[in-house]
């Protein structure tokens, strides 16, 4: 009998993260979207395979703190998360969120810090809006309604039940061409602009190794000149 030499397999590393299922283009409830492609194309580099777990954003957050899975995406890094998670040093990206209104409701100012005394905004329960929200909220006497999707954000603006609600542009872009009220719904002043991480649960002892490996995965497709391509909508 022939006998063969016996071969040691190491078995690849394998992270399971939590993601988002109603943010497109970056995480919709299929599992699709820029967030997934990136952070699989990133780790793919440095050899760890990803698998995702589609839920709401808060439950995703509830998730990782529990350190029932590994990681969520996609986390903006400000004070309330980092007393949470564990982040990297590279984003995943950069993005832009404003303050939206409708058209039979127009804005008379061209900045946050101007609104009027008192008025009411939508926001996503569970979503991050930067450091300063909570002095605005202060400062300017806002009444804040929270609601669970998009869509809800945007119908409360088309009725009159809120002045203006709080949306990142490029997510709100694909809902408002959805509903076909881009002649209705319409971006006037910035909030706040946001680097997007995957946020490591606190409760992993591998949270620091996950970390790094993304962020040498990250940087190792900007040195490959791919990581702009998968900047790009897939759809």
């Amino acid at each position: 009998m022939l006998t063969l030499p016996t071969m040691a397999y190491s078995e690849p590393l394998k992270v399971t993260l939590a993601a988002e299922d109603g943010w497109p283009p970056f995480a919709d409830e299929f599992g699709r979207g820029i967030s997934h492609h990136l952070i699989h194309q990133a780790f793919k580099q440095v050899d760890v395979a990803v698998s995702t777990i589609v839920v709401p954003y808060t439950r995703g957050l509830v998730m990782t703190d529990r350190g029932s899975v590994n990681g969520v995406f996609n986390v903006t890094k400000e004070q309330s998360t980092l007393k949470r998670f564990v982040f990297g040093q590279e984003p995943l990206f950069t993005v832009n969120a404003s303050f939206f209104f409708a058209k039979d409701h127009p804005s008379s100012v061209d900045d946050k810090w101007h609104l009027p005394i008192g008025s009411v905004v939508g926001i996503i329960d569970g979503y991050e809006y930067g450091d300063e929200f909570i002095q605005l909220i202060e400062k300017r006497q806002l009444r804040i309604t929270k609601v669970n999707s998009q869509r809800q954000l945007i119908n409360l603006l088309l009725v009159g039940r809120i002045d203006t609600a709080i949306m990142y542009d490029m997510v709100a872009d694909v809902y408002i061409d959805q509903m076909g009220v881009n002649k209705d719904i319409s971006a006037k002043f910035n909030n706040h602009i946001s680097e997007i991480f995957v946020a490591f649960s606190k409760k992993d002892p591998q949270a620091e190794q996950w970390s790094k490996l993304l962020d040498k995965g990250l940087q190792t497709l900007k040195q490959q000149g791919h990581y702009q391509q998968l900047l790009v909508p897939l759809d």
